[in-house]
């Protein structure tokens, strides 16, 4: 073990623990901002509920996912200062705009909206949470724009005198195919995440208190949350399948270990199972859906997808002797983890609305059971995606241009990077227990009481107050 190994974990581990607070925080912001929209054209006080009900969930979220955020930013610079040098004039621009643009937008617009009720006109209240919600997308586009050029470098030149990459065309970086693809596949799955535990919620109070004052609202959840789900899962399989085509043009190397590839087939077969050699060298034994593979890859049932033995003896040739192929086992059963677990919450969504069919009533101990997990499944099916997209593309930092091997800070030793990456995981289960008692918390409390209070005699005197 050295010191490349342990920041290749620490980077690891805070991204996906990262990761964990990001989809919420992106679902949320907009499923908030409907159910506020909603009590401002109906007046119903179901959703007025509703919104401060999951709103103070957003925040909580928001919060943690902010704290951890900002560790990834100093990573750059403490393990991977060769990296930050090499790409730094390209990767810097899109994070420095979401900084000062977008994230600025959603933290300036949510503090609005915090402080905002009863004392902000309605209309521009909604704008407020709108304005956030809008800031937190934009805040995505940028930070993928920045990782789509780790996958297909675009819009810039190496410089021969310094050796950097420089960027020459912004709009080329921002306009990136593997960007945009990217963006509306991850907001899916943000959106299959919110829902899910907008399902969760709703679902343990539908079942747990029956007959409630406030059963309309949290029966009402329930549905919104799993139609939510349901056409989510259904974005996330077609825009999963124009970047599998996409992926397939940039990475083929990613698209071979996905499917455990090893020759190149035309056509090529869908790996069901797939058993490989030890070594990773060649299958074993696999169970095969004839031609799907060369659909998913080129929109053609009969089209030509690369083995891995071919592309690894082709990237020898073109960039000199040494291995170009990922972990295998890792990329195969991530990418179906990613698959199997977004699918099942969007089975949970299906029964969870055929409970409910013609006015029933959930009742299933099961059903609330399955709905308990239903918000990890998605979220672990977002892990296994960024677990995919990032080791698929080793052993290249920048895929084409710069190894992972030499993008780490060789001033670093091997007992700084583990003192930190120790301390950083402790830090972070201490924030996810913090994280998970908060939410459990306040959602077991049940949506708010939003009877108004009396006026104040001198409206100017009230105290600046959180509205929760």
């Amino acid at each position: 073990m050295d010191a490349l190994d342990v920041a290749r974990w620490q980077f690891g581990v805070t991204t996906v623990y990262h990761f964990l607070f990001v989809p919420l925080t992106i679902g949320l912001s907009v499923l908030v901002a409907i159910l506020q929209t909603l009590w401002h054209r109906t007046g119903n006080e179901r959703y007025l509920k509703l919104t401060k009900f999951y709103g103070k969930l957003f925040l909580i979220n928001f919060a943690m996912g902010v704290v951890t955020g900002i560790v990834q930013e100093f990573q750059f610079g403490m393990n991977w200062s060769d990296y930050s040098r090499f790409v730094g004039d390209v990767f810097g621009a899109p994070l420095a705009i979401e900084a000062l643009v977008a994230f600025f937008l959603e933290s300036t617009f949510i503090g609005l909206w915090i402080f905002g009720w009863d004392r902000l006109p309605k209309r521009l209240h909604l704008a407020a949470i709108w304005a956030a919600a809008i800031g937190t997308n934009l805040s995505a586009y940028f930070i993928l724009a920045a990782n789509s050029f780790m996958q297909n470098p675009v819009g810039y030149r190496i410089n021969p005198d310094t050796g950097r990459a420089e960027l020459t065309d912004f709009v080329a970086v921002l306009t990136n195919k593997v960007a945009l693809i990217t963006f509306p596949h991850t907001l899916a799955g943000a959106f299959l995440v919110a829902g899910s535990l907008i399902v969760a919620v709703g679902l343990w109070h539908v079942i747990r208190g029956p007959g409630g004052a406030d059963t309309d609202a949290y029966r009402f959840a329930t549905k919104f949350g799993s139609w939510v789900v349901l056409v989510s899962a259904a974005l996330v399989l077609f825009t999963g399948d124009i970047q599998g085509k996409i992926m397939t043009q940039v990475q083929p190397m990613k698209m071979a270990a996905a499917e455990g590839l090893y020759t190149t087939e035309s056509p090529a077969s869908f790996s069901v199972l797939t058993v490989g050699s030890l070594d990773g060298s060649r299958e074993i034994f696999a169970i095969k859906i004839p031609h799907l593979l060369s659909y998913l890859g080129t929109g053609d049932p009969n089209g030509t997808v690369h083995g891995i033995n071919d592309l690894q003896a082709q990237y020898a040739t073109q960039y000199g002797a040494g291995s170009y192929t990922p972990i295998i086992p890792v990329t195969y059963w991530s990418f179906r983890f990613m698959i199997a677990l977004g699918m099942a919450a969007a089975a949970i969504a299906l029964l969870v609305l055929w409970t409910q069919r013609k006015g029933r009533a959930p009742t299933s101990r099961w059903l609330l059971r399955a709905g308990l997990v239903m918000p990890v499944l998605p979220l672990l099916a977002n892990s296994f995606g960024w677990i995919f997209t990032e080791m698929g593309r080793q052993p290249w930092i920048v895929f084409g241009e710069m190894l992972t091997r030499n993008g780490v800070s060789r001033s670093v030793s091997l007992a700084e990077v583990l003192t930190s990456f120790t301390a950083f995981t402790l830090i972070y289960a201490t924030l996810a227990v913090i994280e998970f008692k908060l939410l459990v918390r306040y959602a077991k409390a049940g949506v708010p009481d939003v009877t108004p209070e009396p006026a104040a005699d001198d409206d100017a005197e009230r105290p600046l107050a959180f509205a929760y």
